[in-house]
């Protein structure tokens, strides 16, 4: 702690990132809440990312600044592995994409809300985002979540931006807990967003835009608010990559069973059995267990691919 802030770890993923990673470190550098230190993990890069981050680093006090060798086995389970990195004192800690830009208060945004709570119970705060082109031209806000955040949602949706979630130390001792328990990891901030509330954690969503998402074609995951990211949708269901995930992610939970709340595994058992029963005891079963997505369309979609077998 210095001058009274919270030392919040920003953890970063890179993978041949040089073409954008300048303007992000430099937002990072901008930020309101000076009291940061930086981890990136970087997934074998081919480009001068690791070269342009080792400048950074040489501009910055001594130790602010961390590179690690990545696992080499994905976005996801590179998260994971810098979640595991933060340590065990780091009273925050933030995920970090490695081609958006941070606006100045992002920080401090999370670090203020994050301190109201009680810091012995998990929480995760995420934010929306201002879209932007390649070229960090605005599009469009990041669409704004009308229904609760809880488990009955994340079970089917993931719904908190990775790239906006602050953990509070609560909620990264639970990470750390699971991560190496943890199977194939579809997306990391869904999983973020499946234990958090599953063991009973708190999220907090601030409506207000926290960073500039870059869309480019190197996305692996970007906008979903527009007709494409709604083919894309409806192609994950069709196909059954989206069941697959959710088999991944119940998998992932199963393993999670003694940090969930007795109601969440009531809820994960009543999902699970449903989804195996016929047509008819399935969405009765569906029903008991109260999931939702945050749209009436995306509901609608989740009790069609139930029906057809593809949730």
């Amino acid at each position: 702690m210095t001058g009274g802030e919270a030392d919040v770890a920003i953890l970063m993923a890179l993978h041949n990132g040089a073409r954008h990673l300048s303007q992000q470190l430099e937002s990072l550098a901008a930020q309101s809440h000076r009291q940061w230190h930086l981890i990136v993990s970087d997934d074998g890069s081919q480009d001068d990312g690791p070269a342009l981050l080792q400048r950074f680093a040489a501009g910055r006090p001594q130790g602010q600044v961390r590179l690690l060798a990545g696992p080499g086995q994905g976005f996801a389970r590179n998260f994971l592995h810098l979640l595991q990195a933060a340590g065990p004192d780091v009273p925050m800690a933030a995920l970090s994409d490695q081609d958006d830009l941070w606006l100045p208060e992002k920080l401090a945004r999370a670090v203020e809300a994050l301190a109201r709570l009680p810091p012995n119970r998990p929480a995760l705060f995420c934010a929306r985002t201002l879209i932007c082109d390649a070229d960090l031209r605005p599009l469009a806000p990041s669409p704004r979540w009308r229904r609760p955040f809880g488990f009955a949602n994340a079970l089917v949706q993931n719904v908190a931006a990775g790239n906006t979630i602050v953990l509070n130390r609560a909620a990264l001792d639970l990470a750390q807990t699971l991560a190496p328990l943890a199977g194939v990891v579809p997306a990391h901030d869904w999983w973020l967003y499946q234990i958090v509330t599953g063991a009973g954690g708190i999220v907090l969503r601030d409506d207000r835009p926290a960073l500039l998402y870059r869309q480019h074609p190197g996305n692996l995951m970007g906008r979903n608010d527009t007709p494409r990211a709604a083919l894309a949708r409806a192609a994950r269901l069709g196909d059954g990559t989206f069941r697959r995930w959710v088999d991944a992610n119940l998998a992932n939970l199963a393993s999670a069973q003694a940090f969930l709340t007795p109601e969440a595994r009531t809820r994960l058992a009543i999902f699970a059995e449903a989804r195996q029963a016929p047509v008819p005891a399935r969405l009765r079963g569906l029903g008991r267990a109260g999931i939702y997505r945050q749209t009436r369309r995306g509901t609608a979609a989740m009790w069609t691919a139930a029906a057809l077998g593809r949730l």
